[in-house]
């Protein structure tokens, strides 16, 4: 029996889309596919797929990650390829690796998140993030099964960060007719609307924090409360390397088990991924 690891994306409109909605999907394309599946055994034998820390919905996400089970031996690659052109576009399948070793969950110790703050200044978001980096402990609240949670969410923050948005190109000389330019021609980028990017890097802990939790926490120690639903974008998650804090490849140590061609989706090191919120 083969095992393969997938790292797959939620984009745009499809970052709504559940993880229940998302395994129906994703057992439809196995079967478009053609993918020879093992099957768990049993009366309801069902195809033998493990999914891994799978972001909230409602939440944009550049990696996800699954694993499958295989009767036969396929090429990862063309799995992927076959795989990724049976889902729907924004659910797309990036990286596949043959799986070596069983602790892949273990390998998932914190993820790097992207949070667009629409109506916010970037100074705005430089002091809250301060003054939630300068607590000590940041308690906060979350509605569970069991009821109201009280616990701590500073403590699994690694590193946080403000910054504006990557600015965007004013039109060039040829895009307004001369004569045309009219009383804006002038104006400068200070008339747009505010906006800040935070980038942070969570440890995974029990209970898990996530971004709206940092969100919480962000409101409690500087009063921060954006006036529109922020887009938050999952970057990474995988090992954690405790010299830089950043979030690393978990499909590294299957690539150097079997080394070989690596796929067009590898992932970015969190120094340079950047993803949409959309």
């Amino acid at each position: 029996m083969q095992r393969v690891r997938l790292r797959y994306t939620k984009r745009g409109r499809l970052r709504f889309t559940s993880h229940r909605d998302f395994q129906r999907a994703f057992e439809r394309a196995l079967r478009r596919a053609e993918v020879p599946m093992a099957y768990s055994a049993g009366f309801t034998p069902h195809p033998r797929v493990s999914y891994a820390n799978a972001a909230p919905t409602g939440t944009a996400s550049e990696a996800e990650y699954l694993e499958i089970a295989l009767a036969r031996h396929r090429d990862p690659d063309e799995l992927r390829t076959l795989l990724d052109a049976s889902m729907p576009t924004g659910l797309d399948i990036v990286d596949a690796v043959e799986a070596h070793g069983s602790d892949f969950s273990d390998r998932l110790q914190a993820s790097a998140w992207e949070l667009r703050l629409d109506g916010v200044t970037p100074e705005e978001a430089r002091r809250a993030a301060d003054a939630f980096l300068a607590a000590e402990s940041v308690e906060v609240q979350r509605q569970t099964k069991k009821g109201i949670r009280t616990f701590d969410a500073r403590a699994a923050v690694l590193s946080l960060t403000a910054a504006a948005p990557p600015a965007e190109p004013l039109p060039g000389p040829s895009a307004v007719p001369p004569g045309d330019e009219g009383p804006a021609a002038g104006a400068d980028r200070s008339a747009a609307p505010a906006c800040a990017i935070l980038r942070l890097v969570v440890r995974h802990l029990t209970p898990a924090v996530r971004p709206d939790d940092v969100l919480s926490g962000l409101r409690a120690t500087a009063d921060l409360a954006p006036p529109v639903p922020p887009g938050v974008t999952r970057l990474a998650q995988g090992p954690l390397d405790e010299e830089t804090g950043t979030v690393t490849d978990p499909f590294a140590p299957d690539r150097d088990a079997f080394p070989g061609p690596t796929g067009p989706g590898d992932l970015p090191s969190v120094a340079t991924a950047r993803g949409g919120t959309a």
